[in-house]
């Protein structure tokens, strides 16, 4: 089936990447983390199940014409899946917190409640920005000055106009089975003006197994793809679109909607998958077809690099925008890894703390100096990275991930085995405590040694590390991104 090009993407927020060339379309388409040292325990093997292998068919459908654009006010990111297959969600709503965690490092009591309608949270692939997909829409949001762009409020159907009909009064296509307006994915390109987006909740706008391609300027969508199952996952490149399911990855060209390659993967109901940003050539992280193992696509190379990361499932990880480093976490989560993403080896591991823990979301900084880490206990960390980024490709790798006792003299040789790892463990330079239980992700801001913090509660935190002297960070502003007038 000839597929319909999609239109050029526009700058919607004051995009500051240099735009590249983009496909003519027609418009279809406590602590925690207490370094209290435990008996060291081996990570227990977490099988995970087999899954049926979910099939794709794929076909863009065309919308209504465009209506007018939208012009935005200017400014100025996975937990783990439930077993309810029929909804989706990247970042999916947090577990109850306990509200008998009080902040400490001088910060008061949970300010809001927590925010039941929220679905999915992400940034944006510069982390100037991040989107929610709620219950009712999805919004954007700038991150430094923290303000909210615009909002969309997709919303059911209006009940005295169906079918095709209620489609065309709300700009949006039919959908079958839709009529609610969660959103469950919601991936920014950038700054500019499309995003993909994914039903989710309870009552999703969007079948939760379609992607649909949004343009904010016309307020509709201009494209689908869709398949036999649940869609876990979405990533933007301004070439590629990336979809993940529970079984597959899909990599499509952006200019024309075709496929260009399917790849085999563990389940992974979390939708874990990274991509480089840069332009040229691609660099494309999914989990590998093993437990433990993580799969790196080098396109421009034309070649597959197979990492075993873990002895236990891979629960989290990250690249960098260049595409040289990858940050993995396992089940245990007590253990970050950072690998060259061209060799495969081993540069740095660092330990986030002594007890397991889910990592929720890995970054790296800009210069590739930092790395920061969100898990459920609530505490942000931030890592030195003492790596030669220009050298990575000849670093001296470290011992197997994998080996069990650190080195050590021969005078002490007597307590191998009894000796932990943990007491050779290199630790964070800086921490931000926050509400154990709550979901959080983390990334880099654009201010010299800042980093943003957006959790499921509907909080949005800015603070700064000391790289020199370590130790708390400082909280720079605080705010609820959703007003208590959004709370159900």
């Amino acid at each position: 089936m000839a597929t319909p090009a999609l239109p050029n993407p526009s700058p919607l927020l004051d995009d500051p990447l240099p735009p590249e060339p983009k496909p003519r379309r027609e418009p279809k388409v406590r602590d925690p983390d207490a370094r209290e040292p435990p008996a060291a325990a081996q990570d227990p093997e977490e099988d995970a199940p087999e899954e049926p292998e979910p099939e794709q068919d794929e076909g863009p459908e065309p919308p209504p014409l465009p209506t007018d654009a939208i012009e935005p006010t200017p400014s100025g990111a996975e937990v783990e899946d439930g077993d309810d297959t029929s909804s989706v969600s990247s970042v999916s709503s947090a577990a109850a917190a306990t509200d008998a965690a009080a902040a400490t490092g001088g910060k008061t009591e949970r300010p809001f409640p927590a925010a039941t309608d929220l679905l999915h949270i992400s940034y944006n692939q510069d982390y100037g920005c991040f989107a929610a997909g709620t219950k009712t829409g999805f919004r954007i949001y700038n991150c430094d000055p923290f303000r909210e762009i615009f909002r969309r409020d997709l919303g059911p159907s209006p009940t005295a106009v169906p079918g095709e009909e209620a489609a065309q009064a709300l700009h949006q296509p039919a959908v079958a089975g839709g009529g609610g307006g969660g959103i469950g994915v919601v991936e920014m390109l950038f700054r500019c003006n499309i995003l993909a987006l994914v039903g989710g909740g309870d009552a999703p706008h969007y079948p939760p197994n379609k992607v649909m391609i949004w343009d904010d300027h016309q307020s509709r969508c201009i494209g689908e793809l869709s398949f036999k199952s649940p869609v876990r996952g979405v990533r933007l490149r301004r070439d590629r679109i990336v979809v993940v399911l529970e079984n597959k990855i899909f990599v499509y060209n952006f200019a024309d909607l075709k496929l260009v390659q399917q790849i085999e993967t563990a389940p992974n109901p979390k939708g874990l998958c990274s991509v480089s940003q840069q332009p040229g050539s691609i660099v494309l992280v999914c989990p590998g077809a093993q437990k433990g193992q993580i799969r790196v696509e080098h396109y421009g190379a034309r070649k597959t690099k197979f990492i075993n990361a873990h002895a236990s499932r891979v629960a989290c990880f990250a690249l960098s925008q260049d595409g040289r480093l990858i940050a993995t976490a396992s089940t245990k989560g007590t253990l970050v890894r950072i690998f060259n993403a061209a060799e495969g080896n081993l540069l740095q591991e660092v330990r986030r703390g002594a007890d397991r823990a889910e990592i929720y979301s890995l970054a790296f900084s800009n210069n590739l100096q930092y790395l920061a880490v969100s898990s459920d206990k609530g505490t942000i960390h931030v890592f030195n990275l003492k790596i030669n980024v220009g050298l990575t490709t000849n670093d001296k790798p470290l011992p197997a991930p994998d080996a069990d006792v650190p080195h050590m003299s021969p005078s002490f040789s007597f307590i191998k085995g009894v000796l932990p790892k943990y007491f050779h463990s290199e630790w964070s330079v800086a921490q931000f405590r926050l509400h154990e239980g709550e979901q959080y992700i983390v990334a880099f801001g654009h201010e010299k040694n800042t980093v943003a913090v957006v959790g499921m509660d509907g909080s949005f935190y800015r603070c700064q590390f000391d790289p020199v002297n370590g130790g708390e960070m400082q909280q720079l502003e605080c705010h609820n991104f959703l007003k208590p007038s959004d709370q159900p």
